[in-house]
């Protein structure tokens, strides 16, 4: 019975805990049940929560931070200005006739330091947490977002959620924007700030404070253009996750966006340090990852190129003058320095001036900017062409054919060039103007403007029909891209990533994410949304290994399943964007432990043979005994890559070929491979077979036991490189003082010597005298019995043997290189 009545107790006592939990768990704030210290309001989906918290700085603030998601990450602040600097307070709703039923925030001694600003006295008001992560003030039982009285959302700290609003509210003249922390430890208000420039042409700018009153321009985001902001390159790569929309009415000028995924967490926020960032939360690594952040090249500097100078990140140098304009100052800009920008090279005549269209354009600084919605783009060239103070126009709105009309007649600042800007008409002097782009022409007579006008209609026409052509092309082109490589990407089972998914998985290709870069592009580490860790390899747009280069890489590698070879999981090809997406290798490639004095001890006599016998059986496997014969052409350290457990896989198929059942043999004039790798026979004339794989693998053994590169090793007295030095030393029987210092003290000499001989038998001159991978595997198991004696290498590819004989000098960093006849080319 005691027993029984004790089980009761305990029953009773987890009941009263568990309803306790429930009822602190709300949402809601009343005049009579307000908030303390230590309790929280809830959401009622657990997305966001409200509370007392102490940042560091021994104060207290109310904020607003995501539930889930640790360490917090705060959203809103309500006192960030007025800390309470006592250890107690209380969050409440204050009385109609004295605080006019607002939310106050009381100190210890009951003192308000911080109250929403609700002038007009309202009664029977609740506060409540929103799943949005709104914190709204509204009357009793009324949920209508219309009618709410007060609301966070609207009074903003250093964070836009989604469904936030930056911009001005016409109707209560409120303007919102953003505000970051001043430092890591103190919500105050910093002295960046984000938001919306009205006057003109509206757009997004982001300012420091320089003095009292006075705002320093650091970035503008362009303005709206009825698909993006103009000038910002990043916004077409996130519209599948984000929704951005921008309102001009009556009502507002504002900027928000949404999430196309409710699930996902999305945030823009100002830093202390007056970078702005846009980040979503990754559910699977417990990770924020930026898509986006200002600023991210050069040419987000505001007037980086001065008056009439345009900025492209991807020229060197970055500032150009548009034509008809030369720089102002061309020492300056000799030295790299653009801020004195462009003036006119030829004398303007208002009435035979025209304009030259300037494609893919930033449009410029608009703030005195006049706008015109309803013209159409013909009557904004008019206007222009009569005012002889306009310098340019363009379209307000670029959607559909165009429509609307901004003019400016001030000196034209804060220009960039990249694709998916919009066109703008520059006023040029006759003398400049090319009739390929001249638009406004003059109207002596009328015989002139028939010419014209026929003139025009047919290069319209023309126009029109080269544009469908182009179209007509692209689609067909994508679409046999999309279908085959859908269709490949079927039958091999492979996964077809879309570009929005690796940019978030590699935290937008962030430098911190780089694995390696060569001659193709860079590789990421990338974590994709069920979690795993994947290796994302970038194909450079500068890169000669193209679309079928690619797809070869795709075509080889899928087939292919062997445990030395790297797994291709999957590839995405979308506008100009060539990704494939692989396991990730926790130790990166074999040369960056083989090259380094540190990180080479880790590479002990054992692990080194077991990474030759790896390789070796991936090797054989392409050659033998997969369903495809493969040559990989591309062998070398940086290929190979290791696992967790240091065990090698062969990577990098692009250069790849595959050989008919009875082909021994073929030749090519464009040459693919690598200083110091290359078998004679293959760089000289062009012939590749699976003994040019054997001549590299040769090359490697060396380098693994002696931890040298073959093309960066030479003797100082008389240049001989890795592989001559080893057969001199092999012939005088002392070809173990070669081996890397590393393992020097512990290592099997007769199995070294062993693996020397094969790598000297693997890189003789004659591709008929180097043995097939088979027969490489039996002489590496054999211990080194009856092995043949190699013969010279008299061939051998570096300084000595093969540079030697090119007239062009050539960067020895580059990974991957072409020869056409003897002509040398990086790739």
């Amino acid at each position: 019975m005691g027993k029984l009545h004790f089980h009761t107790i305990i029953i009773f006592f987890i009941f009263f805990i568990v309803f306790h939990v429930l009822c602190l768990a709300t949402d809601t704030i009343t005049p009579a049940k307000p908030l303390t210290v230590n309790q929280t309001l809830v959401s009622s989906g657990q997305v966001f929560e409200l509370g007392f918290f102490d940042p560091g700085n021994g104060n207290l603030y109310i904020g607003i931070w995501y539930k889930q998601v640790e360490p917090k990450t705060y959203v809103w602040v309500a006192n960030r200005d007025t800390p309470i600097n006592s250890s107690s307070g209380k969050l409440t709703i204050g009385n109609k006739d004295i605080n006019n039923g607002n939310i106050i925030l009381l100190d210890q001694a009951e003192t308000v330091v911080w109250k929403s600003n609700i002038s007009v006295p309202v009664g029977n008001t609740v506060a409540k947490l929103l799943n949005s992560g709104n914190f709204v003030l509204c009357k009793e039982n009324d949920e209508n977002p219309e009618n709410y009285i007060w609301e966070s959302f609207k009074n903003p700290t250093d964070t836009l959620l989604p469904g936030m609003k930056l911009g001005w509210d016409r109707k209560t003249g409120v303007n919102r924007f953003l505000q970051p922390w001043k430092t890591s430890n103190d919500p105050g208000s910093g002295d960046y700030t984000y938001g919306i420039n009205i006057h003109g042409f509206p757009e997004l700018i982001y300012s420091k404070k320089e003095r009292e009153n006075e705002m320093k321009t650091l970035y503008r985001s362009g303005p709206w253009n009825g698909r993006t902001f103009s000038g910002i390159p990043w916004m077409k790569n996130l519209s599948s996750l984000i929704k951005f929309e921008f309102q001009d009415n009556d009502d507002e000028i504002s900027y928000s966006f949404e999430m196309m995924s409710t699930s996902s967490y999305s945030r823009l926020v100002t830093n202390s340090s007056g970078v702005l960032q846009r980040l979503t939360w990754v559910e699977s690594s417990q990770t924020w990852i930026e898509l986006s952040f200002v600023p991210s090249d050069p040419c987000d500097e505001y007037q980086k190129c001065g008056p009439f100078g345009v900025c492209d990140a991807n020229t060197s140098p970055g500032c150009k003058c548009m034509k008809g304009f030369r720089p102002k100052n061309q020492l300056a800009w000799d030295l790299r320095e653009g801020s004195d920008g462009c003036v006119r090279s030829s004398k303007m005549d208002c009435q035979s001036d025209g304009f030259l269209v300037q494609n893919n354009i930033k449009l410029p600084e608009s703030s005195r900017a006049y706008v015109n919605r309803t013209l159409s783009l013909s009557e904004c060239a008019e206007i222009c062409k009569s005012n002889c103070s306009c310098a340019a126009y363009a379209n307000t709105d670029i959607t559909g054919s165009g429509s609307g009309c901004v003019i400016w007649a001030v000196d034209l600042l804060d220009m960039r060039h990249f694709q998916g800007g919009q066109d703008l008409y520059v006023r040029a002097a006759a003398s400049d103007l090319d009739e390929a782009h001249t638009v406004g022409a003059s109207e002596n007579d009328s015989n002139n403007n028939v010419v014209i006008i026929v003139s025009v209609t047919v290069g319209i026409v023309i126009m029109i029909l080269l544009i469908l052509i182009c179209i007509w092309k692209k689609k067909i082109q994508r679409s046999n891209n999309s279908i085959i490589a859908r269709k490949e990407t079927d039958e091999l089972e492979l996964s077809f990533f879309d570009f929005t998914t690796l940019v978030i998985a590699t935290d937008n290709f962030s430098s911190t994410n780089k694995l390696g870069q060569g001659g193709f592009g860079c590789v990421y580490k990338g974590v994709i949304m069920e979690g795993q860790v994947v290796a994302v390899k970038r194909l450079s747009t500068t890169s000669t290994q193209g679309i079928e280069e690619f797809k070869n890489e795709v075509r080889v590698i899928a087939k292919l399943q062997h445990r030395n070879l790297v797994r291709l999981l999957g590839c995405c090809i979308e506008v100009e964007e060539k990704l494939l997406v692989y396991e990730y290798m926790d130790n990166k490639s074999l040369d960056m432990f083989l090259f380094d004095k540190e990180r080479s001890a880790r590479l002990d006599w054992q692990k080194r043979s077991d990474i030759i016998f790896g390789i070796a059986r991936g090797i054989l496997y392409l050659h033998q005994d997969s369903r495809l014969r493969i040559i990989h052409r591309d062998l070398k350290a940086s290929n190979i890559l290791l696992d967790k457990e240091m065990n090698p896989k062969i990577s990098d198929f692009g250069m790849a070929r595959i050989f008919g059942g009875d082909q021994i043999e073929a030749k090519t004039k464009k040459v693919v491979g690598t200083y110091g790798y290359m078998s004679p026979e293959y760089a000289m004339d062009g012939r590749f077979s699976m003994k040019s794989d054997v001549f590299s693998f040769g090359v490697l053994v060396l380098e693994i036991v002696s931890g040298k590169k073959n093309r960066e090793f030479y003797n100082a007295c008389n240049q001989l490189n890795l592989i001559e030095q080893i057969w001199n030393l092999w012939k005088e029987g002392n070809a173990l003082e070669l081996i890397d210092e590393s393992i020097r003290n512990e290592f099997s000499k007769d199995e070294v010597l062993t693996c020397i001989q094969i790598g000297l038998l693997c890189v003789q001159q004659h591709a008929e005298d180097r043995p097939s991978m088979s027969k490489v595997l039996l002489m590496l198991s054999s211990g080194g019995i009856n092995l043949p004696q190699p013969k010279y290498p008299r061939f051998n590819i570096g300084k000595r043997g093969f540079e030697r004989g090119l007239s062009s000098k050539h960067d020895e960093s580059s990974s991957l290189n072409e020869l056409t006849d003897t002509i040398l080319v990086g790739r």
